[in-house]
């Protein structure tokens, strides 16, 4: 079973959807989710009831905060990591390598490493495409070697897991 590193911000519908397609599908491709959220996409979905529905999608705990010194870590090192939705304050920090968050701490750690797989599914409002850096964050990633798509409007957002590598085990 391939540990899924699966991160998400706050975005619309983030509070209806991220469990019911993104979670809940991937876990049942065989995925076992490690999942951090950012602090406003942890209140979003603690205030809307999904937290201990995702919990209980995943043995591991689901993240916001960093752990104190000398706490074990919470999840084991994912292979593989998904970040979606991911809002455009999000993908600007992860591309300037600010990590000012848990779910951006562990993105920024392993950005770059070719041994791990990172898919990043956006979600933007189409006048962000006119802020003259937005093409320079993401092309940031992609040269960092991220998958960076768009979660495009009316679709679901189940249709990114298909750029995930299948589960061993």
């Amino acid at each position: 079973m391939t540990v899924l590193g699966l991160i998400g911000s706050s975005c619309g519908g983030l509070d209806t959807r991220f469990r019911a397609e993104l979670a809940a599908p991937a876990a049942a491709r065989g995925h076992r989710l490690a999942i951090t959220l950012t602090p406003t996409a942890h209140r979003w979905l603690d205030a809307a009831g999904e937290l201990e529905p995702l919990a209980a999608l995943t043995d591991l705990p689901v993240r916001a905060a960093s752990r104190l010194p000398g706490e074990p870590r919470p999840h084991p090192d994912p292979p593989v990591f998904l970040f979606a939705p991911a809002s455009a304050n999000s993908v600007a920090k992860l591309a300037l390598g600010i990590a000012d968050n848990q779910a951006l701490t562990v993105l920024g750690d392993v950005l770059g490493d070719p041994a791990v797989t990172i898919i990043v599914g956006y979600q933007v409002q189409d006048a962000r495409f006119r802020h003259p850096a937005w093409r320079r964050h993401l092309d940031t990633l992609a040269e960092a070697g991220v998958r960076v798509r768009r979660l495009e409007y009316g679709k679901p957002w189940s249709e990114i897991l298909d750029l995930l590598p299948a589960s061993t085990g």
